[in-house]
């Protein structure tokens, strides 16, 4: 492993490896004497000066969890350029581990854990906010759908109290005397069925019909 700056300032530790063959052995030859090691020690400069540009722009959160995989394409790209003179083919290139010094690790990871606690507060928050709005909105529907039932209801009730009205005015209009009646015998009804003693002059109108010969 190689030690490399972040954009921090903070060093880092790198351990990579590259994969490689021989695409033209008579390049190969011209280029580093077919000796692999010289291959390996001239592509090795490439890929570290590539890794040393990518990790300066880099800070530690982002190398450590998001930006792998950018980095890995860019060290292709950069080994690829220097592949056809050394007449090889890169097969892979891989940054196996990034290390942080322990002091290092330490803060970032607190850091990191630091902002992944507020983000989930950030969404417990917005959470119990939508589901506030929710039962507010809930609330509001049913006050709205009280208010119209009893509304109807009492529109309807009036209808029925209409219809009665008019019913009774015409039935009182086409026999008044009929009606009359037929009212004193309600009343008389409700009247005897109960079980209480009543003292009542029997010459007064409410027996009328009682006295009434026909």
């Amino acid at each position: 492993p190689e030690q490399f700056l972040t954009a921090e300032k903070k060093n880092v530790m790198v351990d990579l490896f590259v994969k490689w063959r021989i695409d033209n052995v008579a390049d190969f030859y011209t280029a580093v004497g077919g000796d692999i090691n010289q291959a390996n020690l001239r592509l090795n400069q490439t890929i570290k000066s590539a890794i040393r540009s990518e990790f300066s722009k880099r800070n530690i959160k982002q190398l450590v969890s998001t930006d792998r995989g950018a980095i890995r394409e860019v060290l292709m790209e950069k080994s690829k350029t220097i592949a056809p003179k050394l007449g090889i083919h890169i097969v892979d290139v891989q940054v196996m581990r990034i290390d942080l010094p322990e002091g290092v690790s330490d803060s970032v990871f607190r850091r990191m854990e630091a902002e992944r606690e507020s983000a989930a507060r950030k969404f417990r928050s917005e959470g119990s906010e939508v589901a506030e709005k929710k039962r507010a909105e809930a609330d509001k529907d049913r006050v709205v759908l009280l208010a119209n039932a009893f509304s109807q209801a009492e529109t309807l009730r009036g209808e029925g109290d209409a219809i009665s009205a008019d019913i009774y005015n015409k039935a009182y209009g086409a026999d008044t005397e009929f009606f009359t009646f037929y009212r004193s015998l309600n009343a008389y009804k409700k009247t005897f069925s109960k079980s209480s003693m009543m003292v009542v002059d029997p010459n007064s109108d409410f027996f009328q019909y009682f006295n009434k010969q026909k």
